[in-house]
């Protein structure tokens, strides 16, 4: 595939995403930006001496300028959060590097497709479409794909079914107030409840389906692994490279990412996850599906928790 990504940011994140690409065959060209130039230096010559062992590809530590006529650009730019201090304190400090960001890299490519990964995501995601000057559609937050992920793995495990055969999805904030809209949630088009009578039927040694348990899993892994090793960067790497492909895919994919709500579900101006149609022409629009009324809620909950975060960031 002939294709030129560029990532800013060499952080964990930025690097582990350049290192996965570099063993796919998404990207013919990989530009990898950072303000320590030592670091994406190192970076970039670890993953280029792997590169024998795949075709040809090209990858560089460059400058912004070396993002033009990127096909996709990826943001993963921002510090990690201090002990002590504040969700409001870091969204601010991460906004800041943005906008330093964005006039310079958006110059350079003005017509790439945007995957913002850097966190809050959601909120990084607003900032950038309300200041990049970029149509809407440009704009794709990772939002809650890694989230998804997650469900999946923990489904897959709870019920020892492949996760290819589970449709299950996270929506709202990639956080603490994201959910997990059980109505839609199936495996191979049975519901979740329903499978679970199946597999007992069967003979299945299966436990019952904690529903809190299993959204506690979902939102506490990344704090999880964080405690354990220091960061999290492998699942959401493979997370954004499949998002890659599927924005230089022949045809559009349905996939929880982060966009700019428009009325749906009488929610607007924020950005956060549901059922999005994406492809080579970016965002094209939100899939409506059917939730029951506490879910609608948990939906609206989830974005007003995110709008009183807006409310207290500078945008200018």
């Amino acid at each position: 595939m002939s294709s030129k990504i560029t990532i800013v940011g060499a952080g964990s994140v930025g690097a582990t995403i350049a290192y996965t690409l570099a063993g796919e065959d998404i990207a013919s060209e990989i530009v990898l930006i950072d303000i320590n130039k030592e670091k994406v230096a190192g970076e970039v010559m670890d993953i280029e001496q792997g590169t024998c062992f795949r075709d040809p590809i090209s990858i560089v530590a460059g400058e912004y300028k070396d993002a033009k006529d990127s096909d996709i650009v990826i943001i993963t730019s921002g510090i990690a959060r201090k002990p002590g201090q504040t969700r409001i304190e870091l969204t601010q400090t991460n906004v800041n590097i943005l906008k330093s960001i964005t006039p310079q890299i958006v110059e350079a490519a003005p017509n790439a497709l945007y995957v913002i990964v850097s966190n809050p995501v959601d909120i990084m995601t607003y900032v950038f479409t309300k200041i990049s000057g970029l149509p809407e559609k440009q704009i794709i937050g990772s939002g809650t794909i890694l989230d998804t992920a997650r469900l999946k793995c923990g489904l897959s495990e709870h019920f020892g079914v492949a996760q290819r055969n589970i449709h299950a999805y996270v929506f709202g904030e990639h956080g603490d107030t994201s959910f997990i809209p059980w109505t839609g949630t199936y495996i191979s088009g049975v519901s979740v409840d329903e499978f679970y009578g199946l597999m007992k039927s069967m003979g299945k040694d299966v436990k019952e389906l904690d529903k809190e348990e299993m959204l506690n899993y979902v939102q506490k892994s990344g704090g999880k692994i964080i405690a354990n090793k220091g960061a999290t960067f492998y699942a959401v790497s493979k997370a954004v490279c499949k998002l890659c492909n599927i924005l230089l895919a022949a045809s559009d994919s349905i996939v929880t990412v982060s966009s700019m709500m428009h009325g749906e579900y009488g929610i607007e101006d924020v950005c956060f996850s549901t059922l999005t149609l994406v492809g080579p022409d970016g965002v094209q629009g939100k899939v409506p599906m059917r939730m029951n009324k506490s879910e609608v809620e948990c939906l609206r909950k989830s974005a007003d928790a995110l709008k009183s975060v807006i409310a207290q960031i500078d945008l200018n």
